[in-house]
């Protein structure tokens, strides 16, 4: 992709973004990722039905009038995306590849932080980290951090999302909201997203597509695992193998979820070829 193309790429992704944010999420991001505490404002006339316990009494005795103190929440709060780009983020049997939802993910959540005056960072992972952005606040930075994603060439195709949560763990000494962006073909991650749930408020966002869950009888077929290079003939016309491809998927979703209940994480999965907006909304209101 030259920079002309990139250029009107982000600007699509900007727009529809802003739009999504500004119509559907900015309000949900609100309620849903609460401030860190409670800051002072100002002092204001005693009103009836305030709270007795927030009257200011040296103000009230100066002025011989009851006032109280005004809090306003502390807002400004970190999110981090964690981001797998590994070689199976480039599968799609639709007109989306995983990698191409985590983008449109990315945008959106990006700019609802921004219009909540929130800071955005991002980790691009493989079984390394692949970049690493600081979170920072601003137009120019979520944009910064959709180009970098765009434009990214992973060194490696294989998945560790331990690694990631490693180095998330200890770039992030502020408490952070985390989207764990992944299709989580991968093992042993769970006692180090335990360790990073300590801290940090993690919610996990699974990248599916249907011709993993369902495969279609197409006869004899190569399948190709970008992330090993291996290569393997099989005979989708067989129903039995049907069969035990979709109770493996289903094996795996039905643990995946097990596993993120059990360890206090909020997930939901999301198919390559659904409208992403119905269950981030479900997800937002379900916390």
């Amino acid at each position: 992709m030259d920079t002309k193309e990139l250029l009107k790429h982000i600007r699509r992704l900007e727009i529809k973004a802003k739009g999504l944010t500004k119509h559907i999420f900015s309000g949900e991001y609100h309620s849903t990722f609460k401030g860190t505490g409670m800051a002072f404002s100002e002092v204001r006339d005693y009103h009836l039905g305030d709270d007795v316990r927030t009257i200011d009494w040296n103000v009230t005795a100066r002025f011989n009038a009851p006032h109280v103190k005004v809090f306003d929440e502390e807002r400004e709060l970190n999110l981090m995306l964690i981001i797998d780009v590994s070689g199976s983020s480039d599968f799609g049997s639709s007109k989306k590849t995983k990698k191409d939802l985590a983008l449109e993910l990315a945008a959106v959540l990006s700019f609802s932080a921004l219009s909540n005056n929130d800071k955005v960072g991002a980790i691009f992972i493989s079984n390394q980290v692949e970049k690493y952005i600081a979170p920072e606040k601003g137009k120019k930075h979520a944009l910064y951090i959709l180009r970098e994603f765009i434009k990214l060439k992973p060194m490696s195709k294989r998945t560790d999302i331990k690694q990631g949560l490693k180095f998330f763990r200890n770039t992030q000494k502020k408490r952070s909201i985390a989207f764990l962006i992944s299709d989580f073909i991968d093992e042993d991650f769970l006692e180090e997203l335990k360790m990073s749930r300590k801290k940090h408020d993690i919610i996990a966002i699974r990248l599916i597509d249907e011709a993993e869950r369902e495969i279609l009888d197409m006869g004899l077929v190569q399948l190709y695992n970008s992330e090993t290079g291996i290569t393997t003939w099989v005979n989708s016309k067989s129903a039995h193998f049907r069969s035990a491809q979709k109770e493996k998927f289903t094996h795996q979703e039905e643990k995946l979820f097990h596993d993120f209940q059990k360890s206090g994480i909020d997930y939901t999965s999301i198919s390559t070829s659904e409208d992403f907006i119905k269950p981030l909304i479900k997800l937002f209101q379900n916390r």
